[in-house]
């Protein structure tokens, strides 16, 4: 339950402010300003409006209630939506630490078991949206960075950008579980399904000249660190791309209906220009093939447009051979055909079935082009080790990938025929040529660096298996793989993409922000730059116009291009994903600033418990404030349990705060003066106690009178926060001295104020927690039973203790206990309460006495006169 109280206005001086930096933003988040759906709803200069005007960047505002409950309809629909995965993330998180201790190794095999399980949780959503827009999916072409404008389903709160951020989300998952296996090795398998499990090849394969080139690939992979790496990375991006394309008879659908031939005809290949051969050779009565020199050949066998000379054979060098051209029709076959093939390859698709498919195209030629890759008798997930004798014959596949290179710079050749090349072969260029998206990109890049470096390999260790011709660094083979470009490391191909105009938008995206940061092993530089813009982009937003130093500065560096974009503060997906993939690198021991933990980092933990607080899943802040340095999690639940305010969810709290090791009296101190530095009361302008008005002004023959409702009746939302955050100490066990100086506190706090504005606070302070309920709480932690020491006086003279009859509870059927000896050293000890409790006492009866002044002059107003 959120606090209720009436509304107002205030503002904070830089200077209470300097000093609660990691604090200030989480007080104005926790205010209800931030949700995941509300916020998607108002732009900065609506969220500017809510603030005080004028007031600091760095000053924490407290909301009023209205501003609360406003964004709280959103929030609601967004927590019911999202309820349930974030509950199941919170359940695999808490298990990663008891995995730990049960498996001290250095490996990851227990953060695996715990990736396993979230990206299992993706899978599942993106199932149930796939039955929601499946129609709409498949409508969608499968490069993710063209422009396009989301659709919500008419029946569901979803669109169809909420499946395909579920299935990057599935698709990161699956990145960051690979990286670990690649980056902590591990040989425990329990637990992690043989599917999902990175299988290297062992380093004890016995090779030789004569093995089969995969089983040479498998070595090679099984002793280069780094091709292991691309090589994985490569088949995260095959499987990114079978699993979010469309089904390739989709993607070839439009050439398809201009070819003008329909799907049952394939198998007549290039039919429009096989008529008009036959035709011409009717004609000129003609038994053999047309050659291109024959007479008058190319004026008369010409397209149907009359625009080219068409080839005059059909075997498929002809259009290369003879600088000829197709019929339309056959040009949009010939297209559809190869962009099919590579779809197969780029998704990953084996030789066997990308043979069976040209088969049933009677276009077995085709298949030929995938041969040379070594990879297609090697293991990926979990399978069986590489059969030596799986592959056909011993020699190297290197002459065919030579050929494919060459054959790939070839003029007039489609551009998928090209890129089919190029990707068997690894020539760089002609794969770019058709990459549209960020990870066919990063795909043409990292295959064509693994081909090479195993070329490399085979021509260093197994130079018999090359033909001569290979060898000659001066032959048509001669070739420069990347087009005359460096090799390129990961994180700086991600930098690259940023800047490219076909893949920069995309590249800016928070999940492509953050999975490059897993394959350029950057992830913590990650986390503090997007950390940091983060806290105080949530610092700034709602709070003034004026945005602070900090980002003013970063703005112009960013126009300056010197740093890479931002996540957005609203993006509640993409934080929690940061989040627990921040969690697991710490556990595993990421790098980090001291004492083991990261400040980028915290910084997303923190605004992840503000999300999770605003959704009302408070029982979850203990297990993720617990990862955080012990600091900052008093720090963080001091912003956070201000808003609890029922007894059970009190309890439950404290209980959650004690098992996660969270120091609740330190947290309770942190709460009341983040509020009281916040407020408007400062005690280095005004260190003395106002003079209380509560006289009407001395007319000349009248008696001065009391004024009416001298107190007030109006408590502003800090001051409600103040003694909600005091009422906490009612649940406290023990804590006598600590509780009554912090009593004292907030009296003297509310009494100080200006105008008699803390005396309706103090009032009700008096009610809430009076020290007769707050002595029967406490006292029973000391004696065992529950004592009023609020009418022990300090003894007669003689040193008797005075009486305290009516100030002692005891529970039913409990008699009398212990020597008169026992009872004296009880009674002094109560004694000893009393003399501590003194001042916050006599503090309370001076509101009791102002409480009494107010009500009596009502009574004399009710009389009639």
């Amino acid at each position: 339950m959120f606090r209720q109280g009436s509304a107002h206005d205030k503002e904070s001086t830089l200077s209470q402010s300097v000093n609660l930096l990691n604090m200030a933003e989480q007080d104005a988040v926790n205010g209800g300003l931030y949700s995941e759906e509300g916020i998607s709803h108002l732009n900065m200069e609506e969220l500017s409006t809510i603030a005080i005007e004028g007031s600091s960047p760095l000053s924490p505002i407290w909301p009023t209630v209205s501003d609360v409950h406003r964004v709280l309809r959103p929030l609601q629909a967004e927590a019911d939506r999202v309820g349930k995965q974030v509950e199941e993330f919170a359940e695999n998180l808490d298990r990663l630490s008891n995995d730990k201790r049960k498996n001290p190794q250095n490996d990851c095999s227990h953060a695996l078991r715990l990736i396993d399980g979230y990206r299992k949780i993706a899978r599942d959503t993106v199932k149930q949206l796939e039955e929601i827009h499946a129609p709409e999916k498949q409508n969608r072409v499968r490069l993710q960075n063209k422009p396009r404008q989301p659709t919500k389903d008419a029946a569901h709160s979803t669109t169809i950008d909420d499946l395909e951020r579920w299935q990057q989300e599935e698709q990161t998952w699956h990145l960051l579980s690979l990286m670990l296996q690649v980056q902590y090795p591990s040989s425990d398998t329990q637990g992690v399904s043989s599917g999902e499990r990175l299988v290297r090849p062992s380093k004890d394969i016995e090779i030789n000249q004569y093995s089969s080139e995969s089983l040479i690939w498998s070595h090679f992979l099984a002793h280069d660190d780094q091709a292991w790496e691309r090589h994985t990375v490569v088949e995260w991006l095959k499987a990114c791309a079978k699993e979010s394309g469309q089904a390739i008879e989709k993607v070839i659908q439009d050439l398809e209906t201009n070819a003008d031939r329909g799907s049952g005809l394939w198998a007549h290949s290039w039919l429009y220009t096989k008529e008009a051969i036959k035709g011409q050779k009717r004609l000129r009565s003609w038994p053999q093939a047309l050659a291109p020199d024959s007479p008058g050949i190319g004026t008369s066998l010409r397209n149907s447009q009359q625009s080219i000379s068409l080839v005059t054979q059909l075997d498929p060098d002809a259009v290369t051979r003879q600088n000829r051209g197709l019929e339309l029709q056959d040009e949009n076959f010939e297209r559809a055909t190869w962009l099919a093939c590579w779809e197969m390859v780029r998704r990953g698709e084996d030789w066997n079935s990308v043979r069976a498919w040209c088969q049933e195209r009677v276009e077995h030629w085709r298949a030929s082009a995938v041969r040379g890759d070594p990879r297609h008798h090697v293991p990926i997930y979990g399978k069986a080790p590489p059969d030596p004798g799986a592959a056909a014959g011993w020699q190297s596949r290197a002459l065919w990938r030579k050929v494919c290179a060459v054959a790939a710079q070839t003029d007039g050749m489609d551009r998928h025929e090209a890129a089919v090349y190029g990707l068997v072969s690894g020539y760089l260029p002609s794969v770019k040529n058709v990459c549209g998206s960020w990870n066919d990109y990063l795909f043409a890049h990292y295959n064509c660096y693994l081909l090479r470096s195993f070329d490399d390999y085979l021509s260093k260790n197994f130079p018999g298996r090359l033909p001569r011709g290979l060898q000659d660094k001066s032959g048509p083979f001669n070739i420069n793989m990347t087009g005359g470009s460096r090799t390129k490391s990961g994180n700086h191909l991600v930098v690259l993409m940023r800047a490219l105009k076909s893949t920069s938008d995309e590249a800016k995206g928070p999940f492509k922000l953050l999975q490059g940061s897993l394959i350029g092993n950057t992830f913590d530089g990650f986390a503090r730059s997007n950390g940091w813009f983060l806290r105080h982009t949530l610092n700034s937003l709602g709070r003034s116009r004026r945005p602070s130093k900090f980002l003013q500065h970063l703005e112009k560096t960013k126009s300056e291009g010197r740093l890479p974009a931002f996540i957005n503060a609203d993006d509640y997906q993409i934080i929690r994903i940061v989040t627990h993939v921040a969690l697991i690198y710490q556990e595993l021991g990421l790098p980090s600033s001291k004492n083991g933990h990261n400040p980028g980092i915290e910084d997303f933990i923190d605004v992840y418990i503000y999300f999770l607080s605003k959704a009302g899943k408070q029982k979850l802040l203990p297990l993720y404030a617990s990862s955080l340095s012990p600091e900052r999690a008093i720090s963080c639940m001091a912003r956070e349990i201000r808003l609890i305010v029922e007894h059970g969810e009190r309890r439950m709290m404290m209980r959650l705060m004690k098992e996660y090791g969270i120091d609740l009296p330190r947290v309770l101190n942190m709460q009341l003066q983040i509020t009281m530095k916040n407020s408007e009361h400062n005690e280095e302008k005004d260190p003395g106690f106002p003079m209380l008005n509560i006289l009407h002004s001395k007319k000349r023959g009248e008696m001065r009178t009391i004024k009416d409702g001298f107190m007030g009746a109006a408590i502003t939302d800090d001051q409600h926060d103040l003694i909600n955050g005091f009422e906490w100490y009612l649940l406290l066990d023990g804590y006598w001295e600590q509780t009554l100086a912090t009593g004292t506190i907030l009296y003297t706090y509310f009494l100080k104020l200006a105008g008699s504005k803390g005396l309706a606070a103090a009032k009700e302070m008096s009610k809430r927690v009076s020290f007769s309920n707050l002595s029967l709480g406490k006292t029973k932690a000391i004696f065992g039973q529950e004592v009023d020491v609020s009418g022990i006086d300090d003894g007669d003279e003689d040193g008797v203790p005075g009486d305290r009859s009516m100030n002692y509870h005891r529970p039913t059927g409990h008699g009398r206990n212990g020597s008169r000896s026992t009872a004296y050293g009880q009674m002094e000890k109560e004694q000893y309460l009393f003399r501590q409790s003194t001042t916050f006492l006599n503090l309370e009866q001076l509101i009791h006495v102002l409480t009494a002044l107010e009500d009596w002059q009502v009574e004399v107003n009710e009389k009639p006169r």
